[in-house]
C-alpha cells in the first residue's frame, strides 16, 4: 500500500547519523519524517564507547597492514579479525582496503579525516549549545597506552602527523606520569599519550534519546518501517517497506550497516562492510575511571558510562548474518582485569553491534550517482558518534545545494 502524500524529506535511519541529519534539515526549515526499522537489540548508536574521538584521524588501512592479514584469519580473537566463514565474501573489500593503505591514499584519507574531524568538533559545540546538552558531556581527556619503549617509539610518527593537523597532546614516558592522570594501571604500561581535548558523552543511549526528543519537540516525526528499496520517479522518490510505501521529494539514506543494500536498489554499488563491535558494560562502582583509556596494542578501550565502565572494541569484519562470538567480549574483559587490577568485573552486560565500514575509513557523504534527490550519509565505521554533528551539516548543505566547507571528493559515493 502506498501513501500518496508526498513528504518534504524522509531520512531513513534513526541512529546517530540519521537523527543528527534530521535535526540539521529541520533547522533549515524542512519538514522531516524519519523511518526506522525496529531493532531487536540496542543499536551501535546507543552502545558504543561514548567517545567524541576527534583526535582519531589515522585510517585503519595503514601502510604495511596487509602483511598482518594471515594472522587475522589465524587469530579469531585478535584485535582485528576476519572469521574464516566470511573470508571469501569479504575478499573484494579487502583488496580495496589494501589499496587504501598505499602511502598516497593513506595520506589523502588522513587529511580528509582531519578536515571532517575539525568540522565535527565545531559542529558538536554548536549542537550542545542549541539542544541544551551540556550535562551529557564529560571532558576528561584520553590516555593512549603503550607497553614498553618499542611500542611507544613505533607510535611516534602517528603523533607527529596529529601535531601537523593541530591536535594537542602530551607524551608521558613513565608509569608515574601515567598514574598522575589515571591511578591503578598495571606498570607494564610504561608510556602513553594524553589528549586533553578528547570528550565523551556520559551515555550514548541518553545522548541519542536527547537528540531524538529535541527533534520530536520541534515538530519532527518518526515512524517504524523496515525499508527494503528506493524507486525514483519523475515527481518523487518512492520508499518501499514491508507493508507500506512512502513518497518524498528528497531522501537521506542513513541506515548504517544496511545502507548499501538500499543504494543497490537504484543501481549504486558501494563497498560497505560491517565491523562487528563487542563490549561489556559493568555497573557503577566497578572502577574509579578518571579518563578514557585506549589500549592501542590490544585494540580496545575502557570508558566511563553512567558512572560504570564499558570495556569494548576490536574489529571483526564478519557481515550482518554470522552469529555473535561473545568470546571476543570475554577476552577484552579478561585483558581489562589484568591491565586494571582493581577492576570489578561482576554484573557485566555483553553486547554486539554493527558498524558500517568503508575500505578507506572515510564515510560516504554524497548525492546518489543514480538520483541526486537521494543523499547518502553512512560508512563512518567506529566514528559515527564522533562525526555525526559534522556529517549532519554537510548533509543539510548537500540537500539545499549549499557549498560545503570541506572538500567533498574524499567522501564521494563514486570514489571506488
Amino acid at each position: 500500500m502506498a501513501d500518496e502524500t508526498v513528504q518534504d524529506i524522509i531520512v531513513i535511519g534513526a541512529g546517530i547519523i540519521g537523527i543528527n541529519s534530521a535535526l540539521a534539515l529541520q533547522a533549515r526549515g524542512r519538514q522531516v519524517l524519519v523511518l526506522d526499522r525496529q531493532a531487536e537489540t540496542a543499536r551501535a548508536s546507543e552502545m558504543n564507547a561514548g567517545a567524541f574521538a576527534f583526535t582519531d584521524i589515522v585510517p585503519l588501512a595503514t601502510p604495511g597492514i596487509m602483511r598482518k592479514a594471515p594472522k587475522w584469519l589465524l587469530d579469531p580473537l585478535g584485535p582485528l579479525s576476519v572469521p574464516p566463514a566470511y573470508a571469501l565474501k569479504i575478499a573484494p573489500w579487502m583488496l580495496r582496503f589494501w589499496r587504501a593503505s598505499w602511502p598516497d591514499r593513506y595520506q589523502a584519507s588522513m587529511s580528509a579525516q582531519a578536515a571532517l574531524m575539525k568540522l565535527a568538533q565545531e559542529a558538536l559545540a554548536r549542537q550542545v549549545s542549541d539542544t541544551g546538552a551540556a550535562s551529557l558531556i564529560q571532558a576528561e581527556g584520553q590516555l593512549q597506552l603503550y607497553e614498553g619503549e618499542a611500542e611507544f617509539r613505533a607510535s611516534l610518527p602517528g603523533w607527529e602527523l596529529r601535531k601537523q593537523h593541530g591536535i594537542r597532546f602530551e607524551l608521558l614516558e613513565s608509569p608515574e606520569a601515567i598514574a598522575a592522570i589515571q591511578p591503578g594501571l598495571d606498570r607494564r604500561f610504561t608510556h602513553a599519550a594524553f589528549t586533553p581535548d578528547w570528550t565523551n558523552t556520559c551515555d550514548p543511549a541518553r545522548w541519542l534519546a536527547h537528540l531524538t526528543s529535541v527533534f520530536l519537540q520541534r515538530g519532527g516525526r518518526i515512524e517504524s518501517a523496515d525499508v527494503s528499496g528506493l524507486k525514483p520517479s519523475e515527481d518523487s522518490v518512492q520508499i518501499d517497506a514491508s507493508d507500506k510505501a512512502w513518497m518524498a521529494k528528497q531522501v537521506v539514506v542513513a541506515a548504517g550497516a544496511w545502507s548499501h543494500h538500499l543504494a543497490k536498489t537504484i543501481g549504486d554499488r558501494i563497498p560497505l562492510e560491517t565491523e562487528r563491535g563487542y563490549n561489556t558494560t559493568l555497573p557503577e562502582g566497578s572502577f574509579d575511571l578518571k579518563t578514557h583509556l585506549t589500549f592501542s596494542g590490544h585494540g580496545f578501550v575502557v570508558t566511563k558510562i553512567n558512572g560504570g565502565v564499558r570495556v569494548g572494541g576490536a574489529v571483526e569484519l564478519g557481515g550482518l548474518t554470522l552469529p555473535p562470538n561473545f568470546k571476543r567480549a570475554d577476552i577484552l574483559l579478561d585483558k581489562a582485569r589484568r591491565f586494571l587490577p582493581a577492576l570489578k568485573t561482576d554484573g557485566g552486560k555483553k553486547w554486539m553491534g554493527f558498524r558500517p565500514s568503508m575500505p578507506d575509513s572515510l564515510p560516504v557523504i554524497d548525492r546518489s550517482p543514480g538520483d541526486r534527490r537521494i543523499v547518502y550519509a553512512f560508512g563512518h565505521g567506529h566514528l559515527g558518534l564522533t562525526q555525526s554533528a559534522g556529517t549532519a551539516e554537510l548533509v543539510a548543505n548537500l540537500v539545499s545545494d549549499t557549498q560545503n566547507p570541506v572538500d567533498m571528493a574524499a567522501f564521494s559515493a563514486r570514489r571506488f
